[in-house]
């Protein structure tokens, strides 16, 4: 690949970043009662705290690390201080018999279960991102080992059994609805956001794509609930937060959701479902205001090809349930790419991003009785405080194609023509406006990123408009120094900062002073969040409560402000575009 010559404006989809990772897979441009505390063998143990196990970075021994649950006792390990426990089930396998069924309760074990490593991911398509070195560079992926029986927690704790009831912050992984899991980026460990913070962090892995979310119901009655079983599943994960998460420290009633692109969408889906209610008390979207789910005309016009593809009929639809995955998986990766949209300038309008997506959340009227945040935010969760937000680039960046940068002012004229027609000129002129002097590339990447930014706008409006509980909004506008800084701020830029994890992630981040400091405020204010309903701490500007009048917005960079409408031209100019 040479740096001499741009790429012309058809093949430019201007989308390199993590394909499939993405919100857009799938479119154009795309993806029983508490044990108490502490009981342990049937005798009530001393509290287990790490500082008193001893002095070495790393303790995986017998009796180090053990905690109940409702099905048993796990065994984890210690480092520096905080116990970490992985792979836990919180269900019961899902292949066969209980294949497209809604989670079904984990069995239990006799003794003490090994929990210290992850356990399976669930079944996916292979990552096209392994092919462009400096995207395999940058994330690093651990893409793990696929098995349908993949409902597992992982937890991360100061503490077990000593009767602190710590807030608990659940992380909802991205990749769509069709792909990742709570392992795949180093980003995700929760160590040191529970050293941080006092918090108690998990993540966890469910059903994803076909297994997740093709609806069936149709094909018979004990298929009604297919469709959602992915979302029942993170239902069922958060159950076992609030049956089991005492025994490792936390306050089942101060749990707050975040999740990123794909998991930011479950988190706004699951304000919308009553099975959730009750279950969370906090809500943090990134890049993920998604505020449609699929309609179930389109899901069931999936499900159709799919069988179909698979070579079965309403007569022959019992054995779906026992086909190998990959034959699944194969049909619907072919049903989908034919089906795939094409989409202007290879830039999908993320308000309408649900009707492109081939698997998602569908509103089946039960499960989940309406759109999450069409016409209005869910009455459900009027209560829940949220935390909204965006990158600044998204999906638009130059990774892996250093000749991008080249892109001169007729080829983004070019490009902005293909989606907004005559009224480019002024959608150009709009975002040249705040910053007159940025490259022909930095107005395009910023132009076809503005529809996640006003997205998640657009919820924060709704969610205000309830008068019930605060939305706070931020952009997070940091440009990594990463390979010349051609990645920008980019889809998934914030997760590492979020959770302290600048360090761990340094072929993201370049590591070092700047970014820890970032990643201090902005994990700061995560925590300051669960802990209390409100971001703001003293090391950051006053973040005020979002209001339609005034779209006050905490711009995450070095440094950080806060901001009035700061895009209120851009987001007029392309909203009047069409």
């Amino acid at each position: 690949m040479t740096p001499k010559r741009l790429v012309p404006a058809r093949s430019l989809k201007g989308v390199p970043v993590v394909r499939r990772r993405a919100l857009l897979q799938g479119a154009a441009a795309l993806a029983c009662g508490a044990a108490a505390p502490g009981v342990v063998s049937g005798t009530l143990a001393a509290p287990a705290r790490a500082e008193a196990q001893s002095a070495a970075p790393l303790i995986a021994r017998d009796g180090a690390a053990v905690a109940e649950t409702q099905a048993g006792r796990v065994a984890g390990y210690i480092r520096r201080g905080i116990f970490t426990f992985k792979g836990i089930p919180y269900a019961d396998n899902c292949a066969g018999p209980n294949r497209f069924m809604p989670p079904a309760k984990a069995k239990s074990w006799e003794g003490v279960r090994s929990s210290r490593q992850y356990g399976y991911v669930a079944p996916q398509g292979p990552r096209a991102g392994w092919a462009n070195d400096e995207e395999a560079f940058m994330f690093a992926w651990d893409d793990g080992v696929q098995s349908e029986d993949c409902l597992r927690v992982n937890v991360w704790t100061a503490a077990v059994g000593d009767g602190k009831k710590r807030p608990v912050m659940v992380w909802l992984h991205g990749g769509g609805y069709t792909a990742g899991s709570g392992q795949e980026l180093r980003s995700y460990d929760g160590e040191n956001l529970a050293r941080r913070g006092d918090v108690v962090v998990v993540s966890l892995n469910h059903r994803l794509n076909a297994f997740g979310y093709l609806d069936l119901s149709t094909f018979g009655a004990q298929f009604a609930e297919s469709g959602n079983v992915g979302m029942l599943d993170i239902v069922a994960a958060l159950e076992w937060v609030r049956d089991n998460i005492e025994n490792f420290g936390g306050d089942p009633h101060r749990v707050t959701l975040f999740g990123q692109s794909g998991g930011g969408g479950k988190v706004s889906t699951l304000m919308a479902m009553p099975a959730a209610k009750g279950l969370f008390h906090r809500a943090i979207v990134e890049s993920g205001s998604i505020l449609q789910g699929i309609p179930p005309e389109n899901a069931q016009k999936v499900a159709d090809a799919i069988v179909s593809e698979l070579g079965l009929g309403a007569a022959t639809i019992g054995q779906i349930q026992m086909l190998p995955f990959q034959q699944i998986l194969t049909a619907a990766d072919k049903v989908l790419r034919d089906r795939r949209p094409k989409v202007a300038g290879g830039v999908p309008n993320f308000r309408r991003l649900s009707a492109l997506l081939g698997f998602g959340p569908v509103v089946d009227g039960k499960t989940l009785p309406s759109h999450p945040f069409d016409p209005g935010a869910p009455a459900l969760s009027a209560d829940i405080p949220m935390i909204i937000g965006t990158t600044l680039n998204e999906f638009v960046t130059a990774i892996n194609h250093p000749e991008f940068e080249a892109m001169g002012e007729s080829d983004l004229q070019m490009r902005v023509r293909e989606i907004y027609g005559e009224k480019a000129p002024s959608v150009i002129g709009a975002f040249r406006q705040r910053t007159p002097r940025a490259k022909p590339f930095d107005i395009w990447s910023r132009i076809a990123a503005s529809g996640v930014r006003g997205s998640a706008i657009e919820q924060a409006k709704l969610k205000a408009a309830q008068g019930r509980a605060p939305a706070y909004l931020y952009w997070f506008t940091w440009q990594t120094p990463i390979l010349s800084g051609r990645p920008r701020a980019f889809h998934c830029a914030e997760i590492a900062f979020v959770f302290d994890n600048t360090d761990r992630c340094e072929t993201m981040t370049g590591g070092g002073g700047e970014a820890r400091a970032l990643a201090g405020k902005m994990c700061d204010a995560w925590i300051h969040f669960a802990r209390t309903g409100n971001p703001n701490h003293p090391q950051l500007p006053k973040w005020p409560e979002f209001s339609p009048a005034t779209v006050p917005t905490m711009i995450f960079d070095s440094p950080s402000r806060v901001e009035m409408n700061p895009d209120g031209a851009e987001q007029s100019s392309v909203a009047e575009a069409g």
